[in-house]
């Protein structure tokens, strides 16, 4: 198994939560690049200039390790299996298939493997939520004329 896929540990995501929001209160986000030091191995301290949106990206992280979630981070212009979309998504590979053959996801093939771009991916779902949001708002809307609101 991946080091990625494996669950943390409890006292991991007990440090990880601490880790999380001892970062996050030292972020300066108005600055792009921020200055930190770190111990060496050997006892030495170090400076070491992070870009703060790589900092706010370790903090988000070490939140989801806090909460005892698998992280998994995806280049944007990654190119996925069907499988991996198919984890994304937390659907079938068979569906994400359908979606592909229906046209609603594109791909592209190499060789024998269909490929599909990470960006696609979440477009899809972005629209999904938008579809949802949408439908959520009509049925609140009908509950208001209907006197069944809250």
């Amino acid at each position: 198994m991946n080091t990625y896929e494996q669950l943390p540990t409890a006292q991991e995501s007990a440090l990880a939560k601490l880790c999380s929001q001892e970062l996050a209160a030292v972020i300066e986000t108005k600055l792009d690049v921020q200055s930190l030091s770190l111990s060496s191995p050997d006892g030495q301290l170090k400076q070491v200039e992070i870009p703060v949106s790589a900092l706010r990206l370790m903090v988000n992280l070490l939140t989801e390790l806090g909460e005892g979630n698998t992280v998994k981070l995806v280049p944007i212009h990654a190119e996925l299996t069907t499988q991996e979309a198919a984890d994304l998504l937390n659907v079938s590979r068979p569906t994400v298939i359908k979606l592909l053959d229906d046209g609603t996801v594109p791909f592209h093939r190499v060789g024998n493997r269909r490929k599909v771009r990470f960006n696609d991916i979440r477009q899809y779902q972005n629209q999904l939520e938008q579809k949802r949001l949408k439908a959520l708002n009509e049925l609140s809307k009908m509950d208001q004329e209907l006197g069944l609101g809250y």
